[in-house]
């Protein structure tokens, strides 16, 4: 499947600071890009980072004034879907260093407050049994609403409230998922169907030597997704971080599904 993405961003600065631009769809096993074209309006030198693990980039940028970004992007995304519930569990002695940040508590997943509650709830399962179960126990108490949230909202204070949006689906499915011995991170990505329209947030779970795509949300299967960044939570995966203040003017975000023959946006 192609997908077709346009982002546009808009900000006001009424003093310089630094922008950490997270944005561009990066290119895995399961996506590669066809098409892309990223623009940032500023009199300053613009440096592009690799991103957490390796995954996509990041693009260091000086806001001043009124601060103007443009991307567009064709993505052609082939993910077979896999049966979580077919994978065997790895025990935590048994996986390499690099996972071993994804199986502890983090800002925004405090995994450590969950373990009583996963032993008790979901008691014998492991692996993908319980990643699959853990994502239907997410998709079916939580309700998709913005009046639950801030930008600091903790998965714990997601599972008291039962209310949230993307960010915190995902933080509270991370955070299950670590108490229960599996590896987990937070990644950011778009696709075609998010209501309303926006940056998207679902989470990825080590299973059987591999990471693999889980929205809670419902919103996206892993086929429709195109990877940006990952993470520990939405603290390393966040669109846009700046070392200041900045005032948005404009923002949008629009994801489409693109006929196999047809002309990659932007152009």
């Amino acid at each position: 499947m192609r997908l077709g993405i346009e982002v546009d961003l808009e900000y006001r600065f009424a003093e310089p600071a630094d922008v950490l631009l997270q944005i561009e769809a990066a290119v895995t096993a399961g996506q590669k890009i066809v098409h892309e074209a990223l623009t940032i309006w500023s009199d300053d030198p613009i440096r592009a980072v690799i991103g957490e693990d390796g995954m996509g980039q990041r693009c260091w940028s000086r806001g001043r004034d009124n601060w103007q970004a443009s991307y567009r992007a064709t993505v052609s995304v082939d993910r077979p879907a896999i049966d979580m519930t077919t994978l065997p569990a790895t025990a935590p002695r048994d996986l390499d260093g690099h996972l071993v940040p994804y199986l502890l508590p983090s800002r925004y997943c405090p995994a450590d407050r969950f373990e009583g509650f996963v032993k008790r709830e979901f008691s014998g399962l492991e692996g993908g049994a319980l990643a699959a179960a853990l994502v239907d126990w997410v998709a079916d108490a939580l309700t998709y609403e913005n009046s639950q949230t801030t930008g600091e909202t903790t998965a714990l204070e997601t599972f008291a409230s039962r209310g949230g949006v993307c960010r915190d689906y995902a933080h509270l499915l991370v955070s299950l998922a670590r108490a229960g011995n599996i590896p987990a991170r937070c990644v950011s990505a778009y696709a075609p169907g998010v209501d309303p329209p926006d940056f998207h947030a679902v989470a990825e779970l080590w299973l059987n030597g591999a990471w693999h795509l889980a929205d809670a949300t419902r919103m996206a299967a892993c086929g429709d997704l195109a990877q940006v960044a990952v993470g520990r939570d939405a603290s390393d995966i966040a669109f846009m971080t700046v070392f200041g203040r900045a005032e948005l003017v404009h923002q949008t975000v629009r994801v489409i599904r693109l006929q196999e023959r047809e002309t990659p946006m932007g152009r």
